[in-house]
């Protein structure tokens, strides 16, 4: 039992290494097969932590707009910009017409014009997304990045992988799909049922945008698998970068005011 439970621990500390930019002491040990089961966990870990920057950029009084920025900027830190540059080698990939071509695209390192806009586009999205967000911003902050991470193992989990080696091929061979889907499903659901101990938030509110969060998704990965056939380690990031921005948008419905 001991064992088992120092191999998760090993495998989550694992995943926070992988996922993020944050430095563990270098002589903990890691474990990196099956790190995809933590995306989740770490997203909520990562959403936290920007909501509690925000908080502290807001007791000295920062306006929001450029509270938005900064968090959006240490955002791309915290992940050393892992899920942008797969959203924008996704980009330039789908750009092309010629399917045989479109890995090949994704695979160069340099970045092309529509994978320039997209960055910008996404930004964007969530910078003003969360200038919008007057209420409860740390609550959204980890909505956003713990389904959005969800929606990563559901296409992980789901669909072929494109190619033998990369990033997608590794989590692809280690995964567990109803295993590790339930894992994150179940960490999130309860995290919603925490929402409801906050004042003002009501079981609809909780029900509705845990239910939406849940299908953006799902249907985010959908697509990608659509237009490709299948993912890789980049389309995996474009998962989380394109969810992260439309949950974003969609809880300024509920806590912009």
């Amino acid at each position: 039992m001991k064992q088992w439970l120092r191999g998760l621990i090993r495998s989550f500390l694992g995943a926070v290494t992988f996922y993020s930019t944050i430095k563990l002491p270098g002589e903990w040990e890691l474990e990196f097969q099956r790190i995809a089961r933590w995306a989740p966990l770490v997203g909520l870990l990562l959403g936290g932590l920007l909501g509690l920057f925000d908080w502290g950029l807001s007791l000295v009084g920062v306006p929001v707009l450029t509270r938005s920025t900064l968090i959006v900027a240490l955002w791309v830190a915290l992940t050393g910009g892992l899920h942008l540059d797969g959203a924008m080698d996704s980009a330039d990939g789908l750009a092309v017409l010629d399917p045989q071509r479109r890995l090949e695209v994704m695979k160069d390192s340099l970045v092309g014009a529509f994978g320039a806009m997209v960055a910008v586009v996404v930004l964007l999205l969530k910078t003003a997304a969360l200038s919008d967000l007057q209420s409860y911003r740390w609550l959204s902050l980890m909505i956003a990045t713990g389904w959005s991470r969800w929606g990563q193992v559901v296409a992980i989990a789901l669909y072929p992988a494109l190619k033998s080696t990369g990033g997608g091929a590794f989590h692809k061979q280690a995964i567990r799909p109803t295993q590790d889907i339930l894992l994150g499903l179940v960490c999130l659901c309860g995290f919603s049922a925490l929402q409801l101990f906050l004042p003002h938030i009501t079981f609809s509110t909780v029900l509705f945008v845990a239910v939406t969060c849940c299908g953006l998704a799902g249907l985010t990965g959908f697509w990608f698998y659509r237009q490709l056939g299948g993912h890789t380690g980049d389309t995996y990031g474009a998962v989380v970068e394109w969810t992260e921005a439309l949950i974003l948008c969609l809880l300024t419905r509920f806590y912009g005011h």
